[in-house]
C-alpha cells in the first residue's frame, strides 16, 4: 500500500483544518478501495463511481474545494507535465493556471510536495505547492545569467559524487558545496570509482582540507566497495539528492543501491574521462531500503544563484580570517589589520583557497546585483504599462 508518509510527507505542513480533512479523505479513500479488491465487478463500479462523487465533509466551506484535494509527491517533471505519486498511485498532473501563473504559487521541482485535485480524471490538477524544508537551484545555463533553475527539493542530505579519475577538481567541489549548504541539507562527499585507482589517500586528503565538517565516503559501484558506508544516511523515508557531473557513476549507484540495472549508464571517454548524459530528467526514486534518491542530469555549468548562507558555511577556514580583520569593510588589500594578508603571508590560508573564495563571491554579488536590476526593471515597465492603460489617449 503506498501512504505519503513512506515518501516524506510531514502533516505538519498543512494548517490544522485541512490537515485533519486530508488525513480523513485519505484514510476514507483507502478504506474504500481496499473494499472494493474484494467487491464483486458491478459493485466495485458503482462504488467507485459514488467514490469520485464524494466530498469530505470535516472541511468548512472556506476549504471545501481544498478539501477535495489530496496530498502528491512530484517524482518527475517532464516540461508542463508533472509525474506524481499520491495515496491513490502514480499519476500525472498539471499547474492550475490561476494559482500559478497568476497566483504566484512557487512552481514546483522533483520532491516537492503539492495538493492535488481530480485524480481518477487523466492528468489531476495541481493546485498548491508545500511549504519545502530545502531547496536546491543554480544559475539557469540558458537564461544568459539572470534567472534560477530549481533543481531538487525537500530532502535531507546531498550526495557530491566526483570520481577519482581525472575528473577529480577540487575547484568544482567547492562550487558543489557552497550550493549544497545553500539548499538547507547535509552535504556528503561520495569519491566514486575507487577501483579505477591504485590509491586514493592524497585526493581524500585534499577534499579534506576544503570540505570543513563534511562527511567524506569512498566507494566503487561496480565492486561494491564502501557501500555499506551509505547505510547510515539511506534510512526509510530519507531522500537524497544526487549530485555531479556526466560520468562520475550517479547512475550506476543508484543501480547498485537498487539491486538491479534500474538507470541506463554510458561509458565515459578514454582520452579524457568525460562523461556522456544517460540521465536526461530529474528523477525521485524509491530504494528498496525505504529510502529515495533523487537523481539528476550532469551539470556542465554550475553557475551561483543564491548563495548568501552556504559560502560562509562551505568556506568556513577563509570566514575566520575575515571575521578579524580590524575594519568591517575590510577590502584585504592595503587596509592596516587585514587578518586575511596576515594568513596568507603565514601560510595559514592558501592563495588558491582565498582566490576560489573570492571568485564565488564575484559570481555571486553579480547574479544577486542582476537579479535586482531586472526586478527593478520589470516593475519599472509594468507601471507603464498601467499608466498606458488607464490614459487611452495615449495610444493616439
Amino acid at each position: 500500500m503506498i501512504t505519503m508518509t513512506n515518501y516524506g510527507f510531514d502533516f505538519s505542513m498543512l494548517t490544522g483544518e485541512l490537515a485533519s480533512a486530508l488525513d480523513a479523505s485519505s484514510n476514507s479513500t483507502m478504506a474504500s478501495k481496499a473494499s472494493l479488491s474484494t467487491a464483486s465487478p458491478s459493485t466495485a463500479s458503482a462504488s467507485e463511481a459514488s467514490l469520485s462523487e464524494a466530498s469530505p465533509s470535516t472541511a468548512s466551506a472556506s476549504e471545501a474545494s481544498a478539501s477535495k484535494a489530496v496530498p502528491a509527491r512530484v517524482t518527475a517533471v517532464h516540461k508542463e507535465r508533472y509525474q506524481l505519486i499520491c495515496p491513490h498511485g502514480q499519476t500525472f498532473g498539471r499547474l492550475k493556471t490561476a494559482a500559478y501563473f497568476a497566483g504566484g504559487e512557487l512552481f514546483p521541482t522533483t520532491g516537492d510536495f503539492v495538493l492535488v485535485d481530480n485524480y481518477g480524471m487523466g492528468d489531476c490538477r495541481i493546485l498548491r505547492t508545500l511549504p519545502r524544508k530545502s531547496f536546491f537551484s543554480r544559475l539557469d545555463p540558458s537564461s544568459s545569467g539572470h534567472a534560477e533553475q530549481a533543481v531538487a527539493s525537500n530532502f535531507d542530505y546531498v550526495f557530491i559524487l566526483q570520481s577519482l579519475n581525472y575528473d577529480f577538481n577540487l575547484r568544482r567541489m567547492e562550487r558543489y558545496l557552497t550550493l549544497a549548504w545553500q539548499s538547507g541539507a547535509i552535504p556528503v562527499i561520495v569519491l566514486t570509482k575507487a577501483d579505477l585507482v591504485s590509491s586514493y589517500d592524497e585526493q581524500v586528503a585534499d577534499i579534506q582540507s576544503i570540505a570543513i565538517g563534511t562527511d567524506v565516503v569512498v566507494i566503487s559501484a561496480q565492486s561494491r566497495f564502501g557501500l555499506d558506508s551509505l547505510e547510515q544516511y539511506l534510512q526509510p523515508k530519507q531522500t537524497i539528492v544526487f549530485l555531479g557531473s556526466s560520468g562520475v557513476g550517479k547512475s550506476s549507484l543508484v543501480n547498485a543501491l537498487m539491486g538491479s540495472e534500474r538507470m541506463a549508464v554510458s561509458a565515459i571517454r578514454e582520452d579524457d574521462s568525460k562523461g556522456r548524459h544517460t540521465t536526461t530528467h530529474r528523477e525521485l526514486i524509491m530504494l528498496p531500503c525505504g529510502a529515495m534518491v533523487i537523481d539528476t542530469p550532469g551539470m556542465r555549468e554550475l553557475g551561483m544563484w543564491d548563495v548568501s548562507s552556504g559560502i560562509d558555511q562551505s568556506f568556513s577556514d577563509v570566514m575566520q580570517y575575515v571575521n578579524q580583520c580590524k575594519f568591517g569593510d575590510c577590502q584585504h588589500e592595503s587596509e592596516p589589520g587585514c587578518a586575511v594578508k596576515a594568513a596568507l603571508r603565514s601560510g595559514d590560508l592558501s592563495p588558491e583557497r582565498w582566490k576560489s573564495y573570492q571568485n564565488l563571491m564575484r559570481e555571486a554579488k553579480f547574479t544577486q546585483s542582476k537579479e535586482a536590476y531586472l526586478k527593478i526593471k520589470q516593475e519599472k515597465f509594468k507601471g507603464i504599462s498601467k499608466h498606458i492603460r488607464n490614459n487611452p489617449d495615449i495610444r493616439k
